[in-house]
């Protein structure tokens, strides 16, 4: 069973996130993606004023959603300590996969070799790369890679979150989504 960990800080997630996960799962033949919304991610140090247990309320909102069986919203880096993608991924291999993905942006991929442990990501797992206009990257050395040549998604979480503080309901997040944060009043909505 091939499983793939789609990890961020899903903060919040949206329609893009849903979309890579169902191209994935498609060419891939996915039997599961985890959607695993990050815990303390050791690259990012901002707070949005989403908690941990917001965004995980969001994705199981949008897995929900998808209506797609094979996406599960995933508690594997629940908690204050930093969030390191090895750690996640020797989780998910405990279950005994026949094949473990990694599912991330081009962006997030260039930067891998300073990830902790990167090495033992590399030996792990096998990549799905998310190609993203503008952004260049080389695979390290042993790194199984695939390319996934979505549709050009030009939504991030960051423009969606500003446009949640200057009080508009982005079109971009699943219907669901947006109506916990407009029940939770997260991002600053409505100002």
């Amino acid at each position: 069973m091939p499983i793939a960990i789609f990890g961020g800080t899903f903060d919040p997630i949206h329609n893009a996130h849903l979309t890579v996960a169902q191209e994935a799962a498609d060419a891939f033949a996915l039997h599961r993606v985890l959607f695993v919304p990050a815990g303390c991610p050791p690259h990012k140090s901002e707070s949005t004023g989403a908690s941990w247990l917001d965004r995980f309320r969001m994705v199981e909102l949008a897995c929900a959603e998808a209506a797609d069986g094979r996406f599960e919203p995933s508690r594997l880096e629940e908690g204050d300590q930093k969030s390191y993608s090895i750690l996640t991924i020797q989780k998910v291999l405990a279950e005994r996969p026949d094949r473990l993905y990694l599912i991330l942006g081009a962006d997030a991929f260039a930067e891998i070799g300073s990830w902790h442990r990167w090495r033992d990501v590399v030996s792990a797992t096998e990549f799905i790369v998310v190609t993203r206009p503008g952004h260049s990257w080389a695979a390290p050395e042993g790194a199984r890679v695939h390319r996934l040549d979505t549709l050009a998604l030009p939504v991030s979480s960051s423009e969606i979150r500003r446009r949640l503080a200057l009080g508009e309901m982005p079109d971009d997040l699943p219907q669901a989504v947006g109506q916990y944060i407009a029940q939770h009043r997260l991002y600053d909505w409505p100002r």
